[in-house]
C-alpha cells in the first residue's frame, strides 16, 4: 500500500519532484489495538512534557497519515509532539494525541474515528486526503468521508481544524482543481477553520526532508509546527473557552 500526504503548493517543478518519489514508498499495517481499543501509535504523546497534567487535560486529536505519524522521526520530533511542547510552554492543559497512521485515506480515518476520540477530546485537527489523491479516488467520496468526520466531531461538540491536501497533476487539471476545492467547500459548509496546506516552505526543500525527498526531517517537522501553530492556538483557545477557564494555567 502506498502512503503519503501530498503537499499543497503551487503546481510546478517542486510538486512534480515530490510526487515522482511517492511511488517508491510502502507502508505497514495499522498497529494492533490495546485493551482499550487504541493503537499504541495513536496514543503516543511526549510523556516527559505532560508534567502529570494529562488526567485533567483537554484532548486534541490529530487525525492524519504518515506525516502526522512522524514516519522516520523520533516520537518527540513529529509535528504533533512539537505542538505539544508549545502548548506546555504556554501552560495550556491540553494533551495532543497523535492519531496518524501511515497510508491512511479519508475512508480509513472515518473508520477509526470512534476509537481515536474519547470523552476528553475537545478538539480535532484533520490532515487527511493526500492518499485519496495519490490513488485518484473520486473527489465526491473524499468529500463525503471528510464531511462525515467533521459532522461526527461537531455533533460531539468537538472543535475542528481542517488541513487541506493536493492531488497529483497526472490525474488532470480538472481533478486537481476539484480535489483542492473540496477542502475550501468543507470549511465553508461546516463553518470550520482551514489551513490550506500543511508543508508550506517544506515540500521540495532538500534540507528539510528525509532522503526519500518526501517526509520531513526533524527541521522540516519543526517548520510544519511553526506554520500550524497560529491556527492550533486559536483552536485550543476555543476548546478552553467551551470547557471553561480551568484548562489554562496562568503563571
Amino acid at each position: 500500500m502506498q502512503c503519503m500526504t501530498l503537499v499543497l503548493v503551487a503546481l510546478g517543478q517542486r510538486v512534480s519532484v515530490v510526487l515522482l518519489a511517492i511511488g517508491l514508498l510502502s507502508c505497514g499495517p495499522v498497529p494492533a489495538s490495546d485493551e482499550n481499543g487504541q493503537s499504541p501509535l495513536i496514543r503516543s504523546v511526549v510523556s516527559d512534557q505532560i508534567d502529570g497534567r494529562a488526567v485533567n487535560s483537554l484532548g486534541l486529536v490529530v487525525l492524519g497519515d504518515s506525516l502526522t505519524a512522524g514516519l522516520g522521526l523520533a516520537a518527540n520530533e513529529s509535528y504533533p509532539a512539537l505542538l505539544q511542547y508549545r502548548l506546555n510552554a504556554q501552560n495550556y492543559q491540553v494533551l495532543i494525541v497523535n492519531a496518524g497512521v501511515s497510508g491512511d485515506t479519508s475512508a480509513g480515518g472515518l473508520r477509526r474515528l470512534d476509537w481515536a476520540l474519547d470523552q476528553r477530546t475537545s478538539g480535532l485537527l484533520i490532515a487527511l486526503g493526500g492518499n485519496d489523491g495519490l490513488r485518484g479516488l473520486p473527489v465526491e467520496q473524499m468529500k463525503a468521508n471528510l464531511g462525515e468526520i467533521i459532522a461526527i466531531a461537531r455533533n460531539r461538540n468537538i472543535k475542528v481544524l481542517l488541513v487541506g491536501m493536493e492531488a497529483p497533476p497526472n490525474f488532470g487539471e480538472v481533478y486537481t482543481s476539484e480535489f483542492r476545492d473540496v477542502f475550501h467547500e468543507l470549511a465553508r459548509e461546516h463553518a470550520v477553520a482551514l489551513v490550506p496546506f500543511l508543508l508550506d516552505d517544506v515540500a521540495g526543500v532538500r534540507e528539510l526532508n528525509q532522503p526519500d525527498g518526501i517526509h520531513p526531517n526533524a527541521d522540516g517537522a519543526a517548520r510544519i509546527a511553526e506554520h500550524l501553530w497560529p491556527a492550533v492556538e486559536l483552536l485550543v483557545r476555543r476548546m478552553v473557552d467551551a470547557k471553561g477557564s480551568g484548562s489554562h494555567v496562568d503563571e
